[in-house]
């Protein structure tokens, strides 16, 4: 059962941070994978990897044995190349309090996504070592910008990033600081924002507003920060100025959704 941890964006000697998780597993001609974001603690043999949120999970059915083997094992050499090592242990699940339920407490805050474009062709360019270097650089000025205005980062997934602001205002301007900064770095980005309610317990978060956020952020492009209308219709005071990008269905999500460029 291969499992894969996401390297270049943690030390291997750092307790505390998050990152990527990627396990697959072969039945007959069926393969079953499973994805999604960590919380790593602890470090060396005594390290722990848990599951943020439940992961996203794929089944494969290859018809075949053979085809099911090579499918695994060009998945396998895919994650090889994509900077991922190879993980012994297991991926737990965070076990939750009894009475998690009373603990649950409603959010409303602007959701930033923040994404990589074409990530896996620069990090193979610039061969591990260098792409480990500007991905600390990227991850150190995106968080710059976010204490500067102010925003609270709540997950890392891969070369992604996800953070929340109390107000919708803050989180464009941060939206729009970042993508200038990390053009410094030879990095192009793109980056979406929505406003809505979300759950929280603890250090957990949940929510369809977050899928709602991952789906704007999917349909930017380079360089582009998108909005969603929520985002919109609460800066209608603002000096800042959109571009309507038309109706979308975004995927997985319920209803369309009208999309604004930032234009600035």
């Amino acid at each position: 059962m291969p499992k894969f941890l996401r390297i270049g964006v943690h030390q291997s000697n750092v307790s505390g941070y998050t990152s990527k998780a990627w396990w697959i597993r072969r039945v007959g001609s069926t393969v079953f994978l499973r994805w999604g974001a960590v919380d790593v603690h602890g470090v060396g043999d005594g390290r722990k990897i848990y599951w943020t949120v439940p992961p996203r999970e794929k089944t494969v059915r290859c018809g075949a044995v053979q085809p099911a083997k090579d499918y695994v094992r060009n998945a396998i050499a895919r994650r090889r190349s994509h900077r991922y090592e190879p993980l012994a242990g297991t991926i737990a699940v965070k076990r939750r309090p009894a009475n998690r339920g009373a603990e649950l407490e409603q959010v409303l805050a602007t959701i930033l996504f923040v994404d990589i474009v074409r990530s896996t062709e620069k990090a193979a360019r610039l061969g591990d070592s260098r792409w480990a270097q500007v991905m600390n650089h990227y991850y150190a000025t995106v968080r710059r910008e976010l204490k500067t205005l102010r925003g609270k980062e709540v997950v890392t997934t891969g070369d992604g990033l996800l953070a929340t602001f109390v107000a919708p205002v803050p989180a464009v301007q941060c939206a729009i600081a970042i993508r200038e900064a990390v053009r410094t770095l030879g990095l192009e980005i793109r980056l979406g924002l929505h406003a809505g309610e979300y759950k929280v317990s603890g250090p957990d978060v949940s929510g369809l507003a977050f899928h709602i956020g991952a789906r704007v952020a999917a349909k930017a492009r380079a360089g582009e920060v998108l909005v969603s209308s929520s985002v919109k219709d609460l800066m209608s005071q603002s000096e800042i100025r959109f571009k309507d990008r038309g109706v979308h269905q975004l995927k997985g999500v319920p209803k369309r959704w009208r999309l604004y460029r930032v234009d600035r």
